[in-house]
């Protein structure tokens, strides 16, 4: 008897090997992705803005990725001895004015290098409920703890997140036409929204991508929102909060991400590098040993190979 209902996933065209460059934008899903792509040393770069949750101020940073705006101090704002930005996440503000103007034009302009770049590009949608700040009618990507009453609480329409995500694709493919999008959903349930708004949220979400996902223009859909609700389906493969995916069920999904998208040529280099990997966190218990030093050698050898066949540097 079969007590699962296994999702069966094939391989997918225009597959991530150790030449791509990829670039994450999303919600807190896109970061356990990211770093899976950074233990096995892929060219990859996530989140300029920090975490980033519904398609909206998503569009907006790639637009004003694309159009290299210009931040200024009528762009941001002080709160509790910190200046923030409506277009970023709480991990981007500063103590400083200074700070954070640099850090977000510097992040403006790198995003904009690796759009242009960008051999895949991974986009993670958490949820259609969005704040308007009602002083500037404008969405939001983090209310900064502002009280709420200074927004509007509104869940987006299909329409309007299809009107969202087919900006994204043209503005995207404007400057790099070749490149590969991956849609996907996070399988983080926003409870604080309520069950049923949850619900609404996600649909609303899964109904727009399946209306623009298009092989023949390289926009694709990797179900991590089913494989944890379908397949796993069971709290135990949930964090204490109930709510975010345990390690068990981020390797799993991380697992069937790579089936689909890393090529076959780079699974034997991807154990290559965790091998380095495990070696570089190995703690000797003697490390003046002779057979530490041979260890340490045989280590560096490895690094040197990855590094000449591949260019995977290990002290960045």
């Amino acid at each position: 008897m079969n007590f699962r209902t296994n999702i069966q996933l094939k391989k997918e065209r225009n597959q991530i090997d150790y030449g791509s460059r990829l670039m994450l934008f999303g919600s807190c899903f896109s970061e356990n992705i990211t770093k899976k792509l950074a233990y096995f040393k892929f060219n990859s770069a996530s989140n300029p803005f920090g975490i980033l949750f519904n398609p909206i101020v998503i569009e907006q940073l790639i637009t004003n990725a694309i159009n290299l705006k210009k931040y200024t101090k009528e762009d941001i704002f002080q709160l509790n001895e910190r200046w923030h930005c409506f277009d970023a996440h709480s991990d981007i503000s500063a103590v400083e004015k200074s700070e954070l103007l640099q850090n977000l034009n510097t992040a403006i302009t790198t995003t904009h290098k690796q759009l242009t770049k960008a051999s895949h590009l991974i986009i993670t949608l958490g949820t259609a409920w969005v704040y308007r700040f009602i002083e500037t009618d404008r969405i939001v990507g983090n209310c900064h703890k502002i009280p709420q009453k200074k927004f509007l609480r509104e869940l987006l329409s299909t329409e309007e997140i299809i009107a969202s995500l087919d900006n994204i694709t043209t503005l995207v493919k404007s400057i790099n036409p070749s490149v590969t999008i991956i849609f996907t959903v996070s399988p983080v349930r926003h409870l604080k929204d309520g069950f049923v708004e949850n619900a609404q949220s996600k649909a609303h979400l899964l109904a727009a991508i399946h209306q623009i996902t298009n092989v023949k223009n390289q926009l694709y859909y990797f179900p991590s929102y089913e494989i944890m609700l379908d397949d796993l389906r069971d709290y135990r493969f949930y964090a204490n909060d109930m709510v975010h995916p345990n390690e068990t069920a981020i390797d799993y999904i991380w697992e069937q991400f790579k089936m689909v998208w890393i090529a076959e040529k780079s699974l034997l280099t991807m154990k290559e590098v965790a091998t380095v990997q495990k070696g570089l966190a190995h703690k000797p218990f003697n490390p003046a040993s002779e057979q530490h030093k041979k260890f340490l050698l045989n280590l560096k050898e490895k690094k040197e190979r990855l590094f000449n066949n591949y260019k995977i540097n290990f002290n960045l």
